[in-house]
């Protein structure tokens, strides 16, 4: 009997020490259940990313040139786009992404330098985007053709 009223004493104060409001930020989570940026969850109000432009050939560049190409986008959807993550297929390859969300409507782009240092050869590279869309990950393409320097 002591050790029932034991537990239901423990039990009750664990479940006292919960707090009741906590304010809603945004998340890495948001990938991964997506939501609008106020935490509403809903299908019909998710953000849609659309590109001018989804690859880019360089062409011919010399190797050691670091080159750069800016992928402009527009949320075509009807709430806040959030970006969380953008990596490029090797360290080569950098991204740089907006970190603030994307109103609906609003444009913005994603600049991307890629570093042919040690490269040579046609080389193909992806930059993948980790966002609170359905699905949540894009992949935009480079290419380019790295030539050895005439040294």
């Amino acid at each position: 009997m002591m050790r029932n009223l034991l537990i239901l004493f423990a039990v009750s104060i664990l479940f006292s020490c919960q707090s009741a409001n906590t304010p809603e930020e945004i998340s890495s989570n948001m990938v991964t259940n997506p939501a609008t940026a106020s935490g509403n969850k809903t299908e019909s109000a998710l953000p849609e990313i659309s590109f001018e432009h989804e690859t880019h050939d360089f062409g011919k560049i010399i190797q050691g040139e670091k080159v750069s190409y800016t992928y402009k986008f527009t949320n075509t959807g009807d709430s806040d786009l959030i970006i969380t993550k953008a990596d490029g297929s090797c360290g080569c390859t950098l991204p740089k992404w907006p970190k603030e969300p994307i109103p609906p409507g609003e444009d913005g782009v994603i600049e991307v330098i890629f570093n042919s240092e040690g490269k040579k050869g046609i080389q193909n590279k992806r930059i993948t985007l980790v966002m609170n869309t359905i699905p949540n990950k894009k992949e935009l393409f480079l290419k380019a053709e790295v030539i050895a320097s005439a040294d």
